[in-house]
């Protein structure tokens, strides 16, 4: 058997696997996992379960979870959306439930009731999902409610399941200043693949979470056939082209999600790193 998988997307420990790999894998467990939800707005997910290692990426609320194992607050689960496996803390589960919408704005926030002028009780990154129960308009403002009582901008939600657009590079462009986080999957912190992932998310297009699983998407192009919505690839890197000239990406450079001029950004990350290693078509 081999073991020759990648543990960012497949469950498998010596002692504990994911039964979905039997006979690929050696471990003395294998178990099919129980279904369980993120309860917090955002969630780090790190190889270990350590508070000071790393983020390997983040889950978003409501962003439903296999979970395979709990041990000393610890959860190791693996994302139903796009397989990454990983630990977190296990208080940031809670029991299964069908969401109904998804944010769309970048950011908004939770309301203890729908009314504006109270304190919130949470700020949600696009993404998130929620599960509505009801409406309410407080002063023309119309809310969605949720089972506890909290309220949501019903202008910032959409019913799951529909299209907040087909240009992914809209939604990319949605969040420019955005900080970048290494890790970061959310409208507090991005990192450049998770600014990729997420736009096409909301575009209704799935795929894959780092960017050296995204170099697999689409098709091969050459450089000089670069635009609108290609993506650019170098190691550890991945930006998308808003037009033939101008690359949007989080960046470690501006520690933002920026427009930068393409060719001004192959020499500045060329002259630190290397050049581009790939062009793709989604």
């Amino acid at each position: 058997m081999t073991t020759n998988l990648d543990r960012r997307l497949h469950a498998f420990r010596p002692d504990l696997a994911d039964v979905r790999l039997q006979g690929q894998v050696n471990a003395d467990r294998f178990v099919a996992g129980e279904p369980a939800r993120v309860a917090v707005p955002v969630a780090a997910l790190r190889h270990l379960p350590d508070l000071l290692h790393g983020t390997d990426t983040e889950l978003l609320l409501g962003e439903t979870v296999r979970v395979f194992d709990r041990k000393d607050g610890w959860a190791w689960v693996q994302a139903d959306h796009d397989g990454y496996v990983g630990y977190l803390p296990e208080a940031q589960l809670a029991e299964p439930e069908a969401a109904t919408h998804v944010v769309c704005v970048q950011r908004t926030f939770r309301y203890p009731e729908a009314e504006l002028r109270r304190p919130p009780v949470s700020a949600l990154s696009m993404g998130s999902r929620i599960r509505v129960t009801g409406e309410a308009e407080t002063r023309g403002t119309r809310y969605l409610t949720l089972d506890d009582g909290t309220a949501l901008i019903a202008s910032h939600c959409l019913p799951l399941g529909q299209r907040l657009t087909e240009d992914y590079v809209k939604v990319a462009a949605r969040f420019l200043e955005t900080p970048y986080l290494w890790g970061g999957r959310s409208g507090f912190g991005i990192d450049c693949s998770a600014l990729v992932q997420l736009s096409m998310m909301m575009a209704g297009r799935a795929v894959p979470r780092d960017s050296d699983m995204q170099a697999a998407v689409g098709s091969t192009i050459d450089r000089a056939e670069l635009r609108r919505g290609d993506l650019v690839f170098w190691k550890g890197h991945v930006g998308i082209m808003e037009d033939e000239r101008t690359l949007l990406h989080a960046n470690g450079h501006t520690m933002t999600v920026a427009r930068e001029n393409f060719e001004a950004a192959v020499e500045r990350i060329g002259w630190l790193y290397s050049q581009p290693t790939g062009f793709r078509r989604p």
